[in-house]
């Protein structure tokens, strides 16, 4: 059941240890477990209900990316608010289905936002994985882009998969 400790900026600058969020995974048979622990930045939520939500990735959010063979990867986004955005993805930036289901619950205290969720193992590409997770917060110049692995480039980019580490997430029979 791996942590990851989002500790550093997207280019892998160390960042203070109040900005540092995490995220653990666990795969069985029911799917995909997620829980998040993250600071609470107080951006802006989106506009609308809880749920689904396109453009998630403009506010505050915690993302995870699981990444199987041939480029195909899922994409998961949830909020402090408890919106979220699943996307499956086959290549890069190729998306074939967006806003999918996800059971999840967000709680918020102490300056601090907590997230359980599950994910149909369905919505998973096959193993073996490699994953990264990020963490965004901050409006206009003080925007953030934070992250488990860092992706360096010109710009902030979250789809360089060939920077995912390889993890392993659990056993599945589709794994």
């Amino acid at each position: 059941m791996p942590t990851l400790e989002i500790g550093s900026t997207w280019d892998g600058q160390p960042i203070s240890a109040d900005e540092r969020a995490s995220v653990t995974l666990r795969l069985d048979s029911a799917g995909l477990h997620l829980a998040i622990d993250a600071p609470f930045h107080a951006d802006p939520p989106p506009v609308g209900a809880p749920g689904p939500t396109w453009a998630l990735w403009e506010h505050e959010v915690v993302e995870v990316f699981v990444l199987g063979e041939r480029e195909r990867y899922t994409e998961i986004e949830i909020g402090p608010h408890g919106h979220h955005l699943v996307l499956t993805l086959d290549g890069r930036r190729a998306i074939t289905a967006r806003e999918l289901p996800l059971a999840v619950s967000v709680s918020r205290e102490d300056g601090r936002w907590r997230a359980a969720a599950r994910l149909s193992a369905d919505l998973l590409p096959p193993g073996p994985h490699r994953v990264n997770a990020y963490a965004i917060h901050g409006v206009g110049p003080d925007r953030r882009y934070l992250c488990w692995t860092p992706v360096p480039g010109p710009a902030p980019d979250f789809h360089r998969l060939e920077y995912f580490p390889a993890v392993s997430l659990g056993q599945t029979a589709r794994s």
